[in-house]
């Protein structure tokens, strides 16, 4: 049963998150662009308590904003690569950076926060490639390098894993999921199961932001958009987590059957893949960066993973 503020924010989230039915694909790309022209492309680091005494933060401007955030007066040997989600239309909030300082502390590591290209003005191609750049070397540098993403980071998480795999070299010795969007074609039929259900997302809004992201229709199903679609042997040990509230939960179980089918050979781990997927009894999207009581399990899951 979920906790009594979990149900409470359930109801709140279409207010706080301005959920609003889609008008029409036009009125849309009109509101997300103004959206993003207002947003602060600084950190919301006002969000954290005590921020400027206990992290420092900077920001590398080229190719496009790469912020690297770690505990003061520490050079860590780990760095964790964040990816945050927004269905690929919007920016950092301040759940975000809570959650990266908070592995920052825990895990004593830097962590680099992407402000990536988003839709509709740009699609993966704006990105995929620099951000495959940049994280390859830091997998090349680094000691230890953590991919996480949520939402549509996790699902763009999940595709810089099967490119660094790809491309061979080092790669990222773990990688955390949280209610990822790894399936743009929405191709499991249970998704619009849940459509209603859910109180964020709705499945007409994620067909536009899909299709923005890939650009094409044809794209849509390419590993870069859709990498629970693609190959997954030899991917990095994996925590996957999603509440069954969420319409991106059908995407998990399918990319969590599809794991499950790989060829489990502990003699040779690049046939299969290690993947620990933990689901929620009706919790909401995200639910693993709320201020609720689940979310704290969550965090002992994924702090036990990662060390």
């Amino acid at each position: 049963m979920p906790s009594l503020r979990h149900q409470a924010l359930a109801r709140v989230v279409p207010r706080l998150r301005g959920v609003a039915p889609l008008e029409s694909a036009r009125a849309e790309r009109a509101k997300v662009l103004e959206l993003q022209a207002a947003a602060d492309p600084a950190l919301p680091t006002s969000a954290v308590r005590h921020f400027e005494a206990r992290y420092e933060a900077t920001t590398a401007e080229a190719p496009f904003p790469d912020h690297v955030v770690r505990p003061r007066g520490r050079r860590p040997r780990t760095t964790v690569y964040y990816l945050h989600g927004g269905a690929y239309v919007a920016p950092a909030d301040p759940l975000h950076l809570r959650y990266a300082v908070r592995l920052a502390g825990e895990l004593d590591a830097e962590v680099v926060l992407p402000d990536y290209p988003l839709a509709p003005r740009h699609d993966w191609r704006a990105s995929h490639h620099l951000l495959l750049h940049d994280l390859a070397e830091r997998c090349a540098t680094q000691d230890r390098v953590v991919l996480v993403g949520d939402s549509a980071g996790g699902g763009l998480a999940l595709a810089l894993a099967q490119s660094l795999r790809d491309q061979g070299g080092a790669g990222a010795s773990q990688l955390v999921l949280l209610s990822p969007w790894v399936d743009l074609t929405t191709s499991t039929p249970a998704t619009y199961d849940l459509d209603g259900r859910d109180p964020w997302l709705s499945i007409d809004k994620l067909e536009l932001y899909a299709e923005w992201w890939a650009g094409t229709p044809s794209d849509l199903a390419r590993p870069e958009v859709s990498p629970a679609l693609g190959d997954l042997a030899g991917l990095p040990p994996t925590l996957m987590l999603c509440g069954t509230r969420d319409l991106l939960v059908p995407g998990c179980r399918l990319l969590a059957d599809r794991a499950a089918a790989l060829p489990q050979d502990p003699d040779d781990p690049a046939d299969g893949w290690d993947l620990t997927y933990l689901e929620a009894p009706d919790l909401i999207h995200v639910f693993a960066l709320m201020p609720i009581p689940e979310a704290e399990t969550a965090w002992r899951y994924t702090t036990d993973f990662l060390r």
